[in-house]
């Protein structure tokens, strides 16, 4: 019997969350010759040919200090593609100012484009000027269309580009967004020296400074120059303590626009990604501790759309790097947050519950991490660039591309990394939503709508770990071990619980050698799941 109907059949029964398909998403690979790999960078774009800057040629950041964020990783070129009729040209940074140079030469940058103009804010990278590695505190404008001509026809671009110093802007890992008419520069971090998984005093020493914020601000363009009002920043040590996430344009269920934070790292208390979600509004911020989010933890590329005839908001993410995989239809905990391939997606209902579906396709490998869904600009969107999805009237719709991220060979490569088990991709891929017959099932992750918020660490483990959960009231709680045939080994029912989370210490006994189990915790009103691994 297949391990799902084991689980389904023997270890617990489902209480029922059924959801009509609300669209397929199918990819299509495009090459083009001459086009390198790129992941982490920064793009805009104008009758559509894209204009990209920043990122890094090269694939998961070694370990080692002398290694990690290396020169030679820079992408010293502005890159000008044309996907429809796959062609690309490059010009170097070198004829720019230096600080401009270095700048747009950085990785995780924070970037929006405003009409005209593309703006990027901070990144990191090495810094001839400072003699190290720094975070930027810098704000450049770049005028695209100008800037793509320019390269396009081997000319002169040194008038298209403006820069501004701000200490609010030296960030880097955050994300750069607007509602309405105002800038959010969420998240974030302050990374100054050479990266070092030791700790900042190890080594060279480092010195890291989260932004734990949601900074807001205006901005004033007239050509020439940029003037900066900066609004009265938000600050939540706890829940904003984040990086390289995904912050994605939202339509909230009033119809107001809005941005959700998804996952990111790292917790306060612990190495590992956040599950949970923040909604920001143009007056507000709350976060949201019903839905947990199991996959896509890491920034990829990210797709909105939203149903106004049925008030649902979805956003799909498509693979990267996330502390849980499905496998068989039971999640797999992996505190090593490997590469993964699954594509999700998120959905908020009319009422403001959100829940996560895996959709029936993968990545074509372990892909994502670090790329950029870039839009089509002709397919209709609201003026936040939400896709409209009920004005897609085809059976297929072209609405954008896939661009570059990490190309990983193995789902875990940070400790044996010598540069050589990953690359920055070259590819492209075309994304189609597909609202036809459906494909396939789009498979709810029933804990994602859940309160009980299950962990299991260290997972792997030697068969000694911490169980994670959160209770709603007190009651009774078991906590069972089946092997992977669905045999049950043993059963605990826990006391001296709490109202909110609660931290089990449990031994396996039962076994005397490694293998996988599943690990359940049942209350009368809900049950968690998850396989956990014994070495």
């Amino acid at each position: 019997m297949k391990i799902a109907a084991v689980i389904t059949l023997i270890l617990f029964s489902l209480s029922g969350f059924t959801q009509t398909t609300p669209f397929d998403i199918h990819l299509k690979q495009v090459n083009i010759s001459g086009l390198g790999g790129l992941q982490s960078y920064a793009f805009g774009q104008h009758n559509g040919k894209w204009l990209i800057v920043g990122g890094r040629l090269d694939g998961l950041h070694r370990r080692q200090p002398f290694a990690s964020f290396d020169i030679a990783g820079h992408n010293n070129q502005i890159i000008v593609i044309d996907p429809t009729n796959e062609q690309v040209w490059t010009a170097p940074l070198t004829n720019l100012p230096d600080s401009i140079e270095e700048q747009l030469s950085s990785t995780n940058m924070q970037f929006f484009q405003e009409g005209d103009y593309l703006y990027c804010v901070g990144g990191y990278g090495y810094s001839s000027i400072a003699g190290d590695h720094t975070t930027y505190d810098k704000l450049t404008a770049i005028k695209v269309d100008d800037v793509i001509d320019a390269v396009i026809n081997n000319t002169n671009f040194i008038s298209f580009f403006r820069q501004i110093s701000d200490a609010n802007f030296q960030v880097t890992g955050g994300k750069l967004l607007k509602i309405n008419n105002t800038f959010y520069l969420v998240g974030g971090q302050k990374f100054l020296g050479r990266y070092n998984p030791m700790g900042p005093n190890h080594g060279p020493g480092f010195f890291q400074e989260y932004t734990d914020a949601i900074r807001r601000f205006d901005l004033s363009d007239d050509g020439t120059n940029i003037t900066i009002t900066h609004l009265s920043p938000v600050i939540d040590s706890v829940n904003l303590h984040r990086r390289d996430y995904n912050l994605v344009q939202q339509i909230l269920p009033d119809g107001s626009e809005g941005l959700t934070v998804f996952s990111g790292v790292f917790q306060q208390t612990v190495d590992l990604p956040f599950l949970n979600s923040v909604t920001i509004d143009s007056t507000s911020y709350s976060v949201n501790n019903t839905f947990q989010q199991y996959y896509n933890h890491y920034h990829c590329a990210v797709l909105p759309l939203y149903s106004a005839s049925n008030n649902q908001m979805h956003t799909v993410f498509f693979g990267g790097i996330a502390q849980y995989y499905d496998s068989s239809g039971i999640l797999v905990q992996d505190n090593n947050v490997p590469f993964t391939r699954t594509i999700a997606r998120v959905t908020r209902d009319p009422d403001g519950s959100m829940a996560e579906y895996k959709l029936p396709i993968e990545m074509p490998a372990l892909l994502g991490s670090g790329s950029e869904f870039i839009p089509v600009e002709s397919v209709p969107q609201f003026s936040n660039q939400v896709f409209r999805l009920d004005d897609l009237n085809e059976d297929s719709t072209m609405v954008g591309y896939i661009y570059g991220g990490i190309n990983s060979t193995a789902k875990n490569i940070f400790w044996i990394n010598t540069g050589t088990e990953s690359t920055a991709s070259s590819q492209i891929f075309e994304v189609y939503v597909l609202k036809g017959d459906p494909l396939g099932d789009h498979e709810l992750n029933h804990q994602s709508s859940g309160t009980l918020n299950m962990r299991a660490y260290p997972n792997p483990n030697n068969g000694d770990f911490i169980v994670q959960f959160n209770l709603r009231k007190i009651t009774e709680t078991r906590l069972s071990l089946y092997n992977i045939k669905g045999k049950k080994l043993e059963e605990d029912i826990l006391d001296n619980l709490k109202v909110g989370e609660n931290t089990y210490q449990r031994k396996i006994k039962s076994i005397r050698k490694g293998g996988v189990f599943i690990l359940t915790i049942e209350t009368p009103y809900e049950q968690a799941t998850q396989k956990i691994i014994v070495e």
